[in-house]
């Protein structure tokens, strides 16, 4: 009998004698509690064989590669199709077990038997007596498969059941059945049924068989395979009891009586009757509080009832007096392991809430969390050893995407969905909103007063333990040679990103008001001193300038005057293999490391807390090898001599980032170019660093990611619209053909009702104003921190890639994947903004970073409003811009640069208006932000500036106009090179594939040859002279060169059934660029303009040229407007029914004023051709030059007498002085005339 703790108010006992009373009492009636459960003896439960702890079998009952956690619940496919079953089966009775669903791909969850054999093809549910559900596919499986239940999405909760009295296996998913999905299934002796799972590669998912409350327990008559501790949860929610009691008495003084109080009111204020008594209750509450089950179920639901009343976390102090009872009365290593349970129990149950319209469960949890991280003890332990380490706090910062959007409450907050009409050529969505009629519009605004209704409902000293554990976090997702499954996954990185820009721009603004000197975070950017003093680690990412190591060596003089900063020589040597294999880390934290993870299969531990739905083994999947990879190792003596050298990222202290007494911490190494204003607090610096380097790693990509729901939307939007119009069109005769077109109606309708009811959650949670503005914000950090690095001279190299990576993706972000929600256009200081990126783009002062910059400008200039912001940078940059663009291709990545050019002739060019090619279909929506599927803007201004330069550099031209040649010649020769080899594979008998990588090269090297040709005619456009003015030295050899590649590339590709014909009529994937238009259209370009845009002189020479050239044929000209003629009778039936190319055909890409100048030039060349050909010699075989063999010689070389013609020797001494024959230097070369004969 339990003797009521209301017993002593009752008896009015004095007060000398109540505190012993009272602690009596509460001894006696723990003593009756903890007594009986010595008692308790684990009985077997028929109907089930096996331990009563139900774990996943990792000895036995696993087929391929498997991942699994180190609590042997959680587990990660690492092969094609993996499978395992459980420890325990069942014969007999109702069971359940739940699966927590991580990832939403290829799985095949349910039961098995013992005799049940699986492989790489086959699993759980492709054997006679296995049966699965498959939410990926929405299907069940039992060696055949049909249609069942609901796609699953990563967050979501499969229950299994089985009914082995009835015979019939069913799910629920998220605790909604799904139906009865196989029934009468074998039964009888020997037939005993396992949990199993089968999952694909990178598939990860975690069990519960009854180690934790189940979530959903609503089937009456089921029960969890393992079965819940039930003598310890009756003795934990007894205790809770006791505990509750006192909080809500209270010791009346005056009376020496006790009295009820409110609760929310309790402190622990020392009283000695108080601190027995609950000294007496944590004795046996605190062992019971280590356990995960009692942990889910008693403390952290008694804790959240604390919280149901509302109002903010401050108005609920009991937490935290609670969180002192618990450090004052508990041993270290019982609140230690208390605390994990309870956060990683918070954490899957943030994570596997049902999403609903006001995010109420998850908000729930959170504040648990964030009241819990209020408590200062508990938070700095926690940001120690388990926010970073066991766990991963990011998840917090995640708010899923529902994929099931009637669930989410998404059809009553939007009840009317709308979608767009109306599109451009390329497939966008117009923005100009056309004809639209009332409905309409009525229809589209009450889809967006939804979605603002949805916006509504969704709005609604630690710092440098953080740091060091958040440095360490980058570095784990900043490694590229770790295994991928160590990254976070970017859908938390974004949600993260947004929630450290708020705390950071509070904190940056706080610290301001404090100090009115330092800056506001609009002002916010990183030092430069940060990149090169050694206080950050930036582990091996690239820095602008190349290595770190390299810029050591190369830039130490610089460093040493400009910064004050010593390099140790030892820090110059190269990082050996040796170095790698060497582990950093101390014993003791070895020690304290969790045990690795049991991986199955003989593959290495476990690799990620990714693969485990629980998130609660973060690091114990690593080994000791995988971290050393993961992390550059130097040598333990480099830490003692190099004087900048920081310590351990996690052994930094306060002192180490903020700096004391002269030491200025982060920001030692102040340039004198840097002002001495104060910016804010370090940490904050190195935190905003953070952020940059976070955004680069993965945001990014994943903003680019959810673009596709919109192009899903307005993909389905053009079929809908399409079907619409063919029913409209459909004859009354053809039901058949209208019953099918109405069926496709109604598909589309449904599926786009379901989009955009997620797009509209995706543009309220993702893409929405505030989140718009983080980004340009982080933008705008990017070019301040560019700007100042800029000034500090040779050492803007050491600034990491990544900072000009992510002002550049950013821009791209702001102007491609927010809109059209919300406009870039209306941003403060947008174009002040745009200018600014353009002049750090245009910077040419430094050659270190020179070639990094020209990479980000490719894409800068592809948008009309950007190269606007180019041309508005001051004269003499813009000058200096092209003047870099136009040094010669050699030595350097010279394929940015061209595409620069390309870029800035595009719509100028003949022919050259197109945004896709005239033979593919037109742009999918998800290819239309790509920066080679922009509409043609070229820059007037910028041409001009190209064409002053090239008049007026007598150097310049020649250099740069050679290297050109040079490329293209390579790059056509090596495209010819691969399709003969393509060609050759494609006419074997046998069955053989072309490798899709060489099929990429070949297309990369046929788009260049275009590219090249485009920068010839923008040349020849812009200044003819450099060709035909022959009073410049090399005018004439350059149009020799030229002439010879424009009819080399013509006699390629105008042949009939030659090599270039027959592969692009293979119409392989891979080369969709290949065609005849885009090269021919760009060689006409660069003919029309020699031979009919210029002056009679300039064309008399360039036809005398082109027709001395030995490869020109009149008929390669004729090809170009279809007057082809059959090379053998017999083929004349063959090429009538070929249709031929013929530029008149492409009237939308050709105008008809280009048309009449081709067939001018054609006449020219007709006329001209006739009177060479009457008028030409013939020439003895001995009088050719020995190069060519194609022109007579006309040039002796001094000293050695070798002769040639001109052209030959002219175009081998621009690249090299030796004599061609004998290598002598070549000091001179005189005009050669043959002698007369006698």
């Amino acid at each position: 009998m339990l003797v009521p703790l209301s017993f002593a108010i009752k008896l009015n006992i004095e007060l000398p004698c109540l505190n012993y009373c009272i602690s009596y009492v509460v001894a006696l009636q723990i003593f009756l509690i903890v007594i009986p459960s010595t008692f308790i003896s684990d009985q077997g439960v028929e109907g089930r064989l096996g331990p009563s702890t139900v774990v996943l079998d990792h000895t036995s009952g696993f087929e391929g590669l498997l991942l699994v956690d180190d609590d042997l619940l959680g587990v990660i496919g690492h092969s094609n199709f993996g499978s395992i079953r459980a420890t325990t089966c069942v014969y007999k009775g109702k069971w359940i077990y739940e699966v927590l669903i991580s990832s939403q791909g290829l799985m095949q969850i349910g039961w098995c038997t013992l005799n049940c054999r699986f492989n790489q093809e086959e699993g759980v549910g492709d054997t006679p007596d296995s049966y699965a559900y498959d939410g990926n596919r929405v299907r069940k499986w039992n060696v055949t498969t049909t249609n069942y239940g609901k796609s699953w999405a990563a967050g979501d909760i499969v229950s299994c059941l089985i009914d082995l009295d009835e015979g019939s296996i069913s799910f629920c998913l998220n605790g909604v059945s799904l139906g009865t999905a196989f029934d009468n299934i074998s039964r009888g002796s020997g037939m005993a049924y396992f949990p199993a799972i089968s999952l694909s590669f990178k598939e990860s998912v975690a069990f519960n068989f009854g180690s934790r409350p189940l979530r959903y327990p609503l089937t009456i008559g089921y029960r969890p395979l393992q079965d819940k501790p039930a003598a310890d949860l009756a003795k934990a929610q007894k205790l809770l009891g006791y505990l509750k009691n006192v909080i809500h008495t209270g010791i009346d003084v005056t009376e020496g009586k006790l009295v009820e109080r409110e609760a929310s009111t309790w402190q622990l204020q020392g009283e000695p009757t108080v601190l027995i008594t609950l000294a007496h209750i944590f004795n046996s509450f605190a062992p019971l509080m280590c356990k995960v089950y009692l942990v889910e179920d008693v403390l952290m639901n008694f804790l959240l009832s604390i919280l149901e009343g509302g109002g903010p976390v401050e108005a609920h102090p009991l937490i935290q007096q609670l969180l002192d009872l618990m450090w004052l009365l508990m041993e270290d290593y019982e609140v230690h392991e208390c605390l994990k349970q309870l956060l990683m129990s918070l954490l899957r149950a943030y994570r596997f809430s049902p999403i609903v319209p006001d995010l109420g469960l998850q908000i729930h949890y959170l504040r648990l969390t964030i009241a819990i991280l209020k408590h200062e003890k508990s938070r700095k332990y926690l940001l120690h050893n388990v926010l970073f380490d066991v766990l991963r706090s990011v998840v917090f910062f995640y708010i899923k995407s529902p994929l099931r959007v009637e669930e989410a409450g998404l059809q009553e907050l939007i009840p009317t969905t709308w979608w767009p009409n109306c599109f451009n050529k390329e497939g966008k969505e117009s923005k100009e909103i056309k004809d639209e009629t009332a409905e309409e519009r009525l229809r589209r605004r009450a889809y967006e007063r939804g979605c603002q209704r949805l916006k509504k409902r969704i709005e609604g000293a630690s710092r440098y333990i953080f740091l060091n554990k958040f440095r360490k976090f980058l570095q784990e997702n900043a490694s590229n040679r770790g295994n991928l499954t160590v990254l976070c996954p970017p859908e938390y990185m974004v949600c993260f990103l947004h929630r450290l820009i708020s705390a950071l721009k509070h904190y940056w603004d706080e610290y301001n008001m404090k100090n009115p000197l330092a800056m506001s975070s609009e002002d916010a950017y990183v030092p430069p001193q940060l990149f090169y003093n050694g206080k950050v680690d930036y582990f091996d990412l690239q820095r602008l300038g190349g290595l770190l190591s390299h810029l050591k060596k190369t830039l130490k003089d610089e460093l040493a005057s400009k910064a004050n900063i010593l390099i140790d020589p030892a820090e110059l040597q190269a990082v050996t293999m040796d170095d790698l294999d060497e582990d950093e880390e101390s014993a003791v934290s070895t020690a304290q490391r969790p045990a690795a993870a049991l991986a199955i299969g003989g593959a290495l531990a476990r690799p990620s807390w990714l693969s485990s739905p629980t998130l609660g083994r973060a690091n114990r999947f690593l080994s000791t090898a995988a971290v050393s990879l993961m992390t550059p190792r130097r040598s333990p003596g480099a830490l003692e001599k190099v004087k900048v050298r920081t310590l351990n990222m996690e052994q930094r202290t306060e002192e180490d980032i903020e700096g004391s007494h002269g030491n200025e911490g982060l920001l030692l190494g102040r340039p004198a170019e840097e002002p001495e204003q104060p910016i804010t607090e370090n940490s904050l610096l190195e935190i905003l660093d953070g952020i940059v380097m976070m955004y680069n790693l993965s945001v990014h990509q994943q903003l680019g990611k959810m673009v596709g729901v919109s192009d899903d939307v307005n993909e389905y939007a053009m079929a809908l619209k399409d079907t619409e119009e063919k029913i409209s069109r459909c004859p009354k005769r053809r039901r058949d053909i209208h019953d099918e077109l109405v069926k496709s109606q109604k598909v589309f309708s449904e599926k786009l009702n379901h989009l955009s009811r997620r797009l509209a959650w995706i543009n309220v949670t993702i893409y929405s104003k505030e989140k718009m503005q983080d980004i340009y914000w982080l933008l705008r950090v990017c070019i301040r921190t560019i700007e100042h690095g800029d000034r500090i001279g040779s050492l803007f190299a050491f600034m990491p890639e990544f900072y000009l990576s992510v002002a550049m993706n950013s821009y791209s972000a702001l102007k491609n994947y927010f809109s059209p929600v919300n406009s870039m256009e209306e941003l403060p200081g947008y174009e002040e903004t745009l200018t600014h990126l353009a002049a750090i783009l245009a910077n040419s002062c430094f050659p270190e970073v020179i070639d990094s910059l020209m990479q980000a400008l490719a894409s800068y200039v592809c948008y009309p409003h950007s190269l606007r912001a180019v041309e508005r940078i001051p004269e003499l940059q813009r000058i200096s811009m092209m003047k870099n663009l136009l040094a010669p291709y050699e030595q350097r990545p010279w394929a940015q640069t061209n595409w620069i050019l390309v870029r800035l002739w595009r719509g100028c060019g003949f022919g050259y208006r197109y945004t896709r090619l005239p033979h593919l279909l037109k742009t999918k929506p998800e290819d239309a932000n790509l920066p080679s599927l922009q509409k043609p803007c070229p820059s007037t201004l910028l041409q001009r500036h190209m064409a002053d330069l090239l008049r007026s550099d007598r150097e310049m031209a020649p250099s740069f106009l050679n290297s050109v040649l040079n490329q293209l010649n390579w790059a056509f020769s090596e495209f010819i090179g691969m399709i003969q080899e393509i060609q050759q594979a494609a006419e074997r008998l046998e069955r053989n594939f072309v490798d899709s990588r060489q099929l990429k090269v070949c297309a990369t090297c046929f788009d260049l040859s275009v590219s090249l040709l485009r920068v010839l005619e923008m040349t020849v456009t812009l200044a003819p002279e450099i060709f035909l003015d022959w009073s410049r030295p090399s005018s004439e050899l350059l149009l020799r060169r030229l002439a010879q590649l424009l009819n080399q590339v013509l006699n390629r590709v105008t042949a009939e059934r030659n090599l270039f014909d027959r592969v692009v009529n293979l119409r392989l994937p891979g080369l969709e660029s290949v065609d005849h238009y885009p090269i021919l259209v760009a060689v006409t370009g660069i003919l029309v303009r020699l031979l009919v845009d210029t002056d009679f002189q300039g064309a008399e020479r360039a036809t005398a040229v082109l027709l001395a050239d030995p490869c020109f044929q009149l008929r390669s000209i004729q090809y170009l407007l279809g007057n082809t003629e059959p090379l053998v009778l017999g083929m004349a039936s063959a090429s009538a029914d070929k249709k031929h190319f013929s530029l008149q055909s492409y009237t939308d890409y050709i105008s008809q004023e280009e048309l009449a100048k081709v067939e001018q030039m054609l006449g020219h060349l007709s006329e001209e051709s006739k009177q060479a050909a009457a008028s030409t010699l013939p020439t003895s075989e001995e009088d050719l030059c020995p190069i060519c063999y194609a022109h007579p010689i006309s040039a002796v070389f001094k000293p050695c007498s070798h002769k040639s013609c001109k052209a030959c020797i002219n175009q081998h001494l621009m690249n090299n002085k030796d004599c061609f024959f004998c290598k002598a230097t070549i000091t001179g070369v005189d005009d050669y005339m043959k002698p007369a004969t006698s």
